[in-house]
């Protein structure tokens, strides 16, 4: 067995950004036409993207602002950049003429009665293709119980996504017992990255976070994890951006909010417009 880094002094180089090799998009420089078409689709001309994550249903059952996504969701669609589902809900209510570049749900099983990190790949590629979604994701649980047959998911997906041009974003799941420090989310994406993940989706940590992304070859895309207050969730956006995210991913903090619409621009000003957490909240508030 190698022996774990124990190295405590690192140069990330955070400040000096990664160079793309021809491609707007972090580390895709090198992939062929189909994959980054799909990329691009995700994330604009500036590198970033909004995500709206509307897939907590596929554990959870009718999360809180998800009970009538026909109503609540689709309206926001026009917002969004990319939205992440599952492919049950994106046939059912999500129109197609919405147009927005689907993120879609390839991994599940169990409920948030077992243990979650007992997943499987629940979504054949051909079907991902036949749904023309922009790319799969997947649930990574590095440190899980079961964590080598999640990063067994992934790897399948990347293998398969390969041979079509789909993209595979693995997601950090970070259970209870783990904890969301750059070590650990330094430790989780850049292995993602390294096993073939186009795409890491990942927590904001307060602490070094530059170096989570600087030692990522790959787009990094901010989870938004629970509701926080409106202005707290743009500080984290903000935060998560100046750090060297390349987006967020946001599902309770804008459906959850009061004014989702307003919260959805608001996140989009962060993003793409370097717009402060100020400046945006003052933005969002004006909206209402």
């Amino acid at each position: 067995m190698p022996e774990a880094d124990t190295k405590v002094t690192k140069d990330f180089r955070a400040n000096q950004p990664q160079s793309n090799a021809g491609f707007h998009i972090k580390g895709s420089g090198s992939y062929d036409w189909g994959m980054k078409y799909r990329l691009g689709r995700i994330f604009r001309e500036d590198g970033n993207t909004v995500m709206l994550a509307i897939d907590h249903g596929y554990f959870q059952g009718p999360t809180s602002g998800l009970e009538r996504i026909d109503l609540d969701i689709v309206p926001l669609l026009p917002h969004a950049d990319a939205l992440m589902c599952t492919r049950g809900i994106l046939r059912s209510v999500i129109p197609p003429a919405a147009g927005n570049p689907v993120v879609l749900r390839a991994s599940g099983g169990p409920s948030i009665l077992k243990e979650l990190s007992n997943e499987q790949v629940a979504v054949a590629m051909d079907d991902a293709l036949r749904l023309d979604v922009a790319a799969v994701a997947v649930q990574v649980f590095v440190g899980g119980e079961y964590e080598t047959q999640s990063v067994a998911n992934m790897t399948k997906l990347v293998d398969e996504g390969m041979r079509v041009g789909m993209p595979v974003m693995a997601v950090t799941a970070v259970g209870r017992e783990l904890v969301r420090d750059s070590k650990y989310l330094g430790l989780a994406t850049r292995m993602l990255a390294e096993l073939g993940a186009q795409v890491v989706k990942t927590y904001y940590c307060e602490e070094d976070f530059g170096h989570v992304t600087a030692a990522c070859p790959v787009p990094i895309v901010m989870a938004g994890g629970k509701k926080l207050p409106e202005l707290d969730a743009l500080t984290m956006a903000y935060n998560a951006i100046q750090g060297g995210a390349s987006g967020v991913d946001m599902g309770r903090n804008v459906f959850q909010s009061l004014h989702p619409d307003a919260m959805l621009t608001a996140i989009n000003a962060v993003v793409h417009d370097s717009a402060t957490p100020q400046e945006a909240n003052e933005l969002l508030r004006s909206l209402i």
